[in-house]
């Protein structure tokens, strides 16, 4: 087979589908990484993976601009011969599937959350929804298509607004995890304040604001605790946050921003806890990478966290946009060392039992071949542990 993946940003194809180009490659396919032009297009060219860069401008509304990215990938699906389109993120779906339907070729669209326009309240992103889901429902459904979502709350809002058959929705939590790259730090932990961690992009809809928040009420009261953020403001999202807002926490004693920070699975073995109050996910790959190194995990009881989280169980879930309960829950945590312990045990046991990347590996192949038949299974790559909850649907876990 032939086979495009297709993002908004090579840094996520590099550090969320990489295994899976990989894999790929290794099973005897051709693979094609598309996406804007960034530093990280090179990266996977080291790797020996062909990218190409795209004409994409992520914040573009300009109708023209964008039928001509639309023409543009058909041109490189006919040229390349491409079998299957696989795009990731509502826009790279959404246009994936179009260049896809228009020159016959399979295509599945992974939607990872609903993004800006379905999660904010904003003029411009209330304005757009009824274009994003007329265009969706054009796009994403029909006898050679699947959409991929990552949490069950997805699954049932895809329902409800009817944007696509249910039997072409197909269940796969994230994008997995390294287990073996991501675990735990050897050893005791060094002396000194609760270092609390928030890997995220800098946007509003990650709890930012209800983050620094609650570290401004702990430092109030007197609670000696390190506030941490790694990640940097995403340009091409609405959501961003301006990086003077973030320096002016970080001159208020409030936070440490670390930036990016390129080794990841470091970062998190000199943590202790990892907070993420975000208003909703797709399925929160900081989160499971935070797991997987066996750390006591904070989040919100929202759709995508709550199921890495299983509160009190692998760590504790918060109220939504409620930094006094986030503040609280970090408190708890600080004055119980044991607990952040049973916690983080909990998390990494279920991390590599249910978000191995195998596993989402072997699922998202199973949807080629449902699509191609071509026996696109993996070779020489381990099975998945064990079946993740919930399942695929339908084929898997029922209509």
């Amino acid at each position: 087979m032939k086979i495009m993946l297709f993002a908004n940003t090579e840094w996520y194809l590099y550090n969320f589908r990489r295994s899976l180009a990989l894999a790929l490659r290794q099973a005897g396919h051709e693979v094609i990484l598309v996406s804007p032009p960034g530093p990280y297009g090179e990266r996977l060219q080291a790797l020996g993976l062909r990218w190409l860069p795209a004409p994409m401008q992520r914040r573009s509304l300009n109708p023209l601009r964008e039928l001509a990215l639309v023409q543009w990938l058909r041109g490189v699906v006919k040229a390349e011969r491409i079998d299957l389109v696989h795009g990731f993120t509502i826009k790279c779906a959404v246009y994936g599937a179009l260049a896809a339907l228009t020159t016959g070729r399979a295509r599945v669209s992974a939607v990872a959350g609903m993004g800006y326009v379905f999660i904010s309240e904003d003029l411009r992103a209330r304005v757009l929804r009824p274009v994003v889901r007329t265009l969706m429902r054009t796009a994403l459904g029909g006898r050679r298509a699947r959409l991929i979502l990552q949490n069950p709350d997805d699954v049932a809002l895809f329902e409800q607004a009817g944007l696509v058959p249910m039997d072409q929705v197909r269940l796969i939590p994230g994008s997995g995890v390294d287990g073996a790259r991501f675990s735990p730090a050897s050893g005791a932990r060094a002396a000194g304040p609760l270092r609390v961690l928030l890997p995220a992009r800098l946007l509003w809809d990650k709890g930012l604001a209800e983050y620094v928040e609650a570290a401004r009420m702990l430092r109030a009261a007197g609670r000696e605790i390190d506030f941490m953020l790694a990640g940097e403001p995403d340009a091409g999202n609405p959501a961003a946050v301006p990086a003077a807002v973030v320096q002016g926490w970080v001159a208020q004693g409030l936070v440490r921003w670390l930036g990016h920070v390129e080794d990841m699975p470091a970062l998190y073995r000199s943590v202790d806890v990892v907070a993420l109050p975000s208003y909703r996910e797709g399925l929160p790959k900081g989160l499971i990478e935070a797991a997987a190194c066996g750390l006591a995990l904070v989040t919100t009881d929202v759709p995508g966290c709550r199921e890495v989280v299983r509160d009190g169980v692998d760590g504790l879930r918060v109220p939504v946009k409620d930094a006094g309960a986030l503040a609280r829950a970090i408190e708890r945590l600080a004055d119980d060392e044991a607990l952040r312990a049973r916690l983080g045990a909990a998390a990494r046991a279920r991390a590599l039992a249910e978000f191995d990347e195998r596993i989402v590996i072997d699922r998202t192949l199973r949807v080629y071949d449902e699509l191609l038949g071509q026996g696109a299974q993996l070779q020489g790559v381990a099975p998945a542990p064990r079946r993740m909850p919930g399942g695929a649907l339908p084929r898997e876990a029922g209509r």
